[in-house]
């Protein structure tokens, strides 16, 4: 288990992406899926409440109400939910109109008391950053949300966040979430080997890789099948070897990160 920044999360080391959940894995299959993620010991689920708006008949939301089903359904203990909002097709932005509208819809959807982790999704150029923190605040204060967190900040604004949190005297984010992987597919046949002396898949890998980093808390997994989900939760207790890690970024180049110290100079200040 892994704690998410200064919040009392403590979460397994896996998280799982729901938006496939109204897209590519139906209700049924979205709750057997969140079954064997359960099963595996995962209790950290991630969604936006503009997955799924690009399918064809969904208009956003599709991912939470199955969520919000199957928390109702099994009433797992201690799962930890965490949504977005910004980028729903109502709900825009992140003018603080947008954000607490966003939060109450969510809510609904999920039918929980509070959203254990609310992202801010993507930065909004056309919104003050002090209204946006402000607003965010006011959710954690009205208790609507229990943390703030961020998605796709430049580290510049994740740390004017931070200094506008602290002025005003509201919740500080306690997680950012960046795009940060391994493996895009054109270099497979590079890493193929190295999965097999692990005797992972590539997809495994790929997760443990992730988890090697002292500063990742939890990786967003995805699956549209539960086996999918049973092989990948697999990867949460490998540990890679320091040469097998030198030669993956060997094989990388200067597309990764190797030393996590490199990560942690673009983090907030910790608290």
């Amino acid at each position: 288990m892994t704690a998410l920044g200064t919040s009392d999360l403590d979460v397994f080391p896996l998280s799982f992406g729901g938006n496939v959940f109204g897209w590519t894995a139906d209700r049924d299959t979205s709750f057997a899926v969140l079954d064997a993620f359960v099963a595996g010991g995962g209790d950290f689920v991630d969604s936006a409440d503009v997955y799924s708006a690009w399918a064809p008949g969904n208009s956003g939301g599709e991912s939470e109400t199955i969520i919000g089903e199957w928390l109702a359904s099994r009433r797992p203990d201690g799962v930890v939910v965490a949504t977005k909002v910004s980028k729903h097709p109502d709900f825009p932005g992140l003018s603080a109109s947008n954000v607490r509208a966003g939060a109450e819809a969510s809510l609904r959807r999920l039918g929980v008391e509070a959203i254990d982790l609310y992202y801010a999704h993507a930065e909004d150029p056309d919104t003050p950053l002090e209204e946006t923190v402000a607003a965010f605040g006011a959710l954690v204060a009205d208790g609507l949300i229990r943390y703030p967190a961020i998605s796709n900040f430049s580290a510049e604004n994740t740390r004017e966040w931070v200094r506008i949190a602290r002025e005003l005297g509201v919740a500080e984010p306690v997680a950012v979430q960046p795009r940060y992987n391994l493996v895009d597919r054109t270099i497979e046949r590079d890493l193929v080997p190295v999965a097999d002396e692990l005797g992972l898949s590539l997809a495994q890998l790929a997760v443990a890789w992730v988890l090697q980093n002292r500063n990742v808390a939890a990786a967003i997994i995805g699956a549209s099948r539960p086996e999918q989900v049973t092989e990948n939760v697999k990867a949460s207790g490998v540990t890679v070897p320091a040469e097998l890690l030198a030669r993956i970024d060997a094989i990388l180049g200067d597309s990764v990160v190797s030393d996590p110290a490199e990560t942690a100079k673009n983090a907030p200040p910790a608290r």
